[in-house]
């Protein structure tokens, strides 16, 4: 195929990279149990949707329902964050940048030998601070996963270049035109020649692509690993009582880093657009399982999850100002206009429920869809959680989701 203009590659490209492995990281669809025609929420009678909400509130019973502030900051956007030159909104993603890499550094994912990988990079801004609070450490990488094409550019000699802005030329760039759902971390190439601990991050990764991190994270790539890490060394001759006692010693310091060895360091995921979310992609399954919901339910609550922050949006918009960035601007389009399309419809509820009332369902439909996430996570061996990265006058979309592999002793 030939490439359209402007672009070095054709649409095609990303079927035949290496990396590309067709539906890899997607969850197993059960056409028995997910019902063909489902009504919209604003359908639902009077008596069904007191139903949903006596479900939701009973499955939600029992949770930690006041999530913890970790409103952070990091010396590394100070300078940035000062500049007097900002907009409402460029401040606004410079303090969600700055509080995520706070989290980061609060969880000491900062540090060498690590290869960050940013889903849904776009530009790939969160990588670059990332970069610049790395400095001065050597072995890092980056991998800026995107399915779209974008207008950051990489160039032949790893030097990457975000807004025009030159960064150092030992970090290592890679950006992967690819669909989170066909990504096989494992045959990147860079992952390949130098097996590097992941650090997963993204900033407002909607949906079902944050189902989709998670299990390219914890189940594709760090199960391969984990299954290469368990294969036996290779035999060697005894000849000498020496040679014996070397082999004994790099045997013993293999073991070790082998035990050392995380795939996965960590995760920072700042959640967002749960009315986005997919039953067959949703991590959570068992889990709604244990709690006596299934695919029916969950197509309600991730619709009603848009309850919880539609209703201030408008609002929110019309205060920002006009000097945001052309990128700023369609992501908050972006957003506000799959929001309007699930709100649609919500003025047939405002006889059955207050704007208050919805606010709170929602909420609670968020939570519900989050917390299968960390229990996801929790039974695959990491210590996760759900904070307040942000105030909600900065993102409405407010809610880290951060993890890090249990210490076992």
């Amino acid at each position: 195929m030939v490439p359209g203009p402007g672009r070095r590659f054709c649409g095609e490209h990303g079927q035949h990279e290496v990396y590309f492995v067709q539906d890899i990281n997607a969850g197993v669809k059960d056409v028995a149990e997910i019902p063909e025609n489902q009504v919209t929420v604003s359908s639902l009678s009077k008596e069904e949707l007191e139903n949903l909400i006596i479900k939701l509130k009973k499955a939600s019973n029992g949770l930690e329902l006041d999530l913890k502030e970790q409103v952070l900051s990091h010396q590394a956007l100070e300078e940035a964050l000062s500049d007097p030159k900002n907009g409402e909104s460029a401040s606004k993603h410079l303090k969600q940048q700055a509080s995520i890499l706070g989290n980061m550094e609060k969880l000491q994912l900062l540090g060498p030998g690590r290869c960050f990988v940013e889903f849904g990079a776009g530009r790939g801004k969160l990588s670059h601070w990332v970069d610049v609070a790395l400095q001065d450490v050597e072995n890092i990488q980056f991998l800026l996963v995107e399915r779209a094409t974008t207008r950051f550019k990489v160039k032949e000699d790893t030097v990457i270049t975000v807004d025009g802005k030159h960064k150092k030329s030992d970090s290592i760039f890679e950006r992967l035109q690819v669909d989170i759902q066909h990504l096989c971390l494992n045959k990147v190439p860079i992952l390949e020649k130098k097996r590097l601990p992941v650090v997963g991050i993204g900033k407002h990764l909607c949906g079902a692509a944050t189902d989709l991190a998670l299990r390219c994270l914890v189940e594709s790539y760090a199960t391969c690993c984990n299954e290469e890490s368990e294969e036996p060394a290779p035999k060697r001759p005894k000849n000498k009582a020496e040679g014996a006692s070397n082999s004994s010693n790099d045997d013993d310091d293999s073991k070790r880093n082998k035990e050392d060895f995380k795939p996965v360091a960590g995760i920072v995921i700042a959640l967002c657009c749960h009315h986005k979310c997919d039953w067959t992609h949703y991590v959570g399954r068992e889990f709604f399982r244990s709690v006596g919901l299934g695919p029916v339910e969950f197509h309600y609550f991730q619709r009603m999850s848009s309850w919880a922050t539609c209703g201030m949006r408008e609002t929110i918009t019309k205060a920002s100002t006009n000097e945001e960035s052309e990128d700023h601007a369609n992501d908050t389009a972006e957003h506000d206009q799959t929001c309007s399309k699930t709100e649609s419809g919500s003025d047939a509820l405002q006889g059955l429920l207050t704007v208050e009332e919805r606010k709170e369902i929602g909420s609670l439909c968020k939570l519900l869809i989050d917390h299968g996430r960390i229990r996801y996570l929790q039974h695959r061996g990491y210590r996760a959680a759900l904070q307040y990265y942000t105030d909600s006058s900065v993102s409405l979309e407010n809610v880290l989701l951060t993890a890090v592999p249990e210490i076992t002793t």
